[in-house]
């Protein structure tokens, strides 16, 4: 194999370990949080406060039996999951962790994101259609509408960060705000809609009407089991870490930290707070109505996002570059 092939391999297996890494570490985490927000501990018998619970769930898993329902159509039922988890694996390519440190430095890695998370919906339609199960359809669509909605506030939010900067490179983005404030000063209004996008497409609390347990069963995946449950999940951690890491890049300054030197250690310590942010609200939040959910995407935050752009616009005419 050429020397181009074996940087392929090396980068395919560098992203797969990030992946599953975030899911294991992921799991164990929120268990841990929102344990100690309910006043109880989480996983604690086996092993070290329960570290070996990960690796016997993930041995449950892998042996578990896969299970088909009769009616089902197998064909979609085999092939949807890997619809949610193809483009949740595939957008983390477009990470940077600092100039020159990234898996792919693309010229346009914010679209290439946003390209990816477009492709979801159609894979939470069809594992919801393919199961022949009328909660599981239910799940499946209102994934489908969910993500198509929050797709529109949280594009509209990044617009203003990439008019300010000119690129839609996230390297360029994170660059920008090394000399200045951090765009969650410049532009707080863009930062609120985003993170609120980014938790609906993730499908996090209190955003998560697909898996609604009262309503729906476990929603759109009530049917899966084993690997194919398991690769679900992993693309939901995946699109977790995914969204913490744009917020902290497009508006917590990414890699930089005011009067300290940049590192990427920075960007992960962010990341890995707005992870566990979602976590607390996971524990604090109840759960919103479906129509109240969509009614805040179609008739509060793309208004509203509109408006910021329209402010954003104004404001660079008049305001000092360095601000915009």
């Amino acid at each position: 194999m050429s020397g181009l092939g074996w940087n392929t391999v090396l980068w395919l297996a560098g992203l797969f370990a990030l992946m599953a890494l975030t899911a294991l570490i992921g799991v164990y985490w929120e268990r841990k949080v929102i344990g100690h927000f309910q006043a109880r501990r989480g996983p604690l018998h086996h092993g070290w406060h329960g570290l070996l619970q990960l690796p016997a769930d993930m041995v449950k898993m892998i042996s578990k039996e896969d299970v088909v329902p009769t009616k089902a159509d197998r064909m979609l039922f085999q092939v949807a999951p890997m619809f949610v988890a193809v483009p949740a694996f595939t957008s983390l390519a477009a990470m940077t962790f600092m100039p020159g440190v990234a898996f792919v430095d693309m010229r346009h890695g914010l679209f290439f994101v946003f390209a990816m998370q477009t492709v979801m919906p159609v894979g939470f339609a069809l594992i919801g259609w393919s199961c022949d199960n009328k909660y599981t359809l239910l799940g499946g669509l209102r994934a489908a509408a969910q993500l198509i909605s929050y797709e529109i506030p949280m594009l509209l939010a990044a617009m203003g960060v990439v008019m300010s900067v000119g690129s839609m490179r996230l390297t360029d983005i994170a660059q920008a705000q090394a000399s200045g404030p951090w765009f969650i000063v410049r532009q707080p209004i863009g930062f609120v809609i985003f993170s609120l996008a980014v938790l609906a497409e993730i499908n996090r609390t209190p955003f998560d009407m697909p898996e609604a347990e009262s309503e729906l069963v476990a929603g759109y995946h009530t049917e899966y089991s084993g690997m194919k449950f398991g690769l679900v999940q992993l693309a939901e951690y995946t699109a977790l870490l995914m969204g913490s890491y744009l917020i902290a890049t497009l508006f917590l300054g990414g890699w930089n930290m005011p009067l300290l030197p940049a590192s990427p250690v920075w960007l992960f310590l962010k990341t890995v707070l707005l992870m566990t942010s979602t976590m607390w609200f996971r524990a604090t939040f109840p759960r919103l109505r479906v129509d109240t959910l969509m009614e805040m995407s179609w008739k509060i935050l793309i208004p509203v996002a509109l408006a910021n752009i329209m402010l954003v616009a104004s404001l660079m005419l008049v305001l000092p570059k360095r601000w915009f």
